[in-house]
Order: C-alpha cells, then structure tokens, then sequence
C-alpha cells in the first residue's frame, strides 16, 4: 500500500517561506511522478505542482509560478515543495499524491492522483 506523509506546515508571515516534505512509507518513490496539491477552507482542492520520476518534468500553477520550487530526492525517499514570497492566499492544508493515469504531470487534476497524504496545514498571516 502507498502512503505518503507530508510535514513542515506552519504559521508564517507574509513574504516568508516554508519547506514542505513528502515522505513515502513502504515504497520507494523513483518510480512515482508526485504532485502537489492544496485546499483552503471553503474551497476545492486546487493542484500546485507536480514532478516527474526522473525529476526531468516539471509543472506549477500559475498562481504559485516562480514562488514555489519542487524537487526530490530519491535516496531519501522524499520530496519537496519550497515555497517563498508566500502571500495570505496560499494558505491551505498542502497534500501530496502519486500520479497514476494520464500524462506525465500534464494536468494537475485531483482525478489522476491518488494515495493522498493526511496533509500539513499552512497559515500564511501577520
């Protein structure tokens, strides 16, 4: 079984940064394109990046474009999200899920994804 676990969340003030982890549990992560994805209180639950196996393929939201920073690191079984210039509108609680249909982090749509994480909470607020 999949299991993801996500840590780092946080309250931080505007302008500031925050590093998300994804951890796999019982499988190892080389062969997984991994995304991640958000929701805010009241609202649906929005893709924000994803990156591919090799690491070679990337995406992001624009709302999050050269903010946010994906990455991995396969021997650690982990991957990142590094999120900086964060403004109010980002907070949310922050998943991560492994693809398992469609093209290769293409569409960051919440129905080509699965073993969702419990999530980590960020606060962005003065």
């Amino acid at each position: 079984q999949l299991q993801l676990v996500e840590s780092g969340g946080g309250l931080v003030q505007p302008g500031g940064s925050l590093r998300l982890s994804c951890k796999a549990s019982g499988f190892t992560l080389d062969y997984y394109h991994i995304a991640w994805f958000r929701q805010a209180p009241g609202k649906e639950r929005e893709g924000v990046s994803c990156i591919s196996s090799s690491g070679g393929s990337r995406n992001y939201a624009d709302s999050v474009k050269g903010r946010f920073t994906i990455s991995r690191d396969n021997a650690k079984n982990t991957v990142y999200l590094q999120m900086n210039s964060l403004k109010p509108e980002d907070t949310a609680v922050y998943y991560c899920a492994v693809q398992h249909s469609g093209p290769v982090c293409v569409h960051l749509l919440d129905a080509f994804f699965g073993s969702w994480g419990q999530g980590t909470p960020v606060t962005v607020s003065s």
